[in-house]
């Protein structure tokens, strides 16, 4: 962390010595947001770092886009405001407030922390030139990628087995209900033969009856 706020003080000073200009206005003040962090996917060639700023009180007269990175022990100066790779590096304006820097055959490499600088250098202000907080930048690797493919493996392993204990379970709970059913249907036979036989005793003994009242 010390080598970083220190590689980001000399980064400020370069940009300070960069963008040094007299200038008529003041009251420039400038506002740059960035995203915290941006994830590119194995099989991704080519990323966009968005860069959002605002600005009050500046002239309007078009502002100089500049792009740092960050690595580990240096930093490095992108677009300032030229590019100093046109073929990796490439600057977009997409709207009046919002820019971007394109990066080109993204490699592991690549992977760092990139800072986006606003400048108006016709203003003397100190606010008329600022950097934003900076995106982290990471490109997974073969390993990072593998590893997603064995988690989706795992994923569609789990949910074949889910799908199997399930089919399972209905079809034991079916067969039991079947027996249950042949069970019932067999009891419900057996009632129905006791009732016809005791159905079918009754009219002898009504005749017996019937001859023993006449004698």
């Amino acid at each position: 962390m010390a080598s970083f706020n220190k590689f980001q003080k000399v980064l400020m000073l370069a940009f300070d010595w960069i963008l040094y200009s007299a200038g008529a206005t003041d009251t420039c003040q400038v506002t740059v947001t960035q995203p915290g962090f941006q994830e590119a996917e194995y099989s991704m060639h080519t990323v966009l770092l968005t860069c959002a700023f605002s600005a009050s009180g500046c002239s309007l007269s078009k502002p100089q886009v500049l792009w740092f990175r960050f690595f580990t022990n240096e930093h490095e100066d992108l677009c300032t405001p030229e590019c100093t790779n046109h073929q990796k590096f490439k600057v977009h304006v997409s709207s009046e407030n919002n820019v971007s820097l394109q990066i080109n055959d993204l490699t592991v490499n690549d992977s760092a922390v990139y800072f986006c600088g606003i400048a108006f250098p016709g203003s003397s202000s100190p606010h008329s030139k600022q950097t934003g907080d900076g995106t982290v930048l990471t490109k997974r690797g073969p390993e990072g990628h593998r590893t997603e493919e064995f988690n989706s493996m795992i994923i569609i392993s789990s949910l074949l087995l889910l799908y199997c204990t399930t089919v399972f379970t209905i079809l034991i709970v079916y067969k039991k209900i079947s027996s249950g059913r042949k069970i019932f249907q067999a009891i419900a036979q057996e009632l129905q033969k006791q009732r016809y036989a005791e159905h079918c005793q009754q009219p002898d003994h009504l005749e017996d009856d019937t001859v023993y009242q006449n004698r």
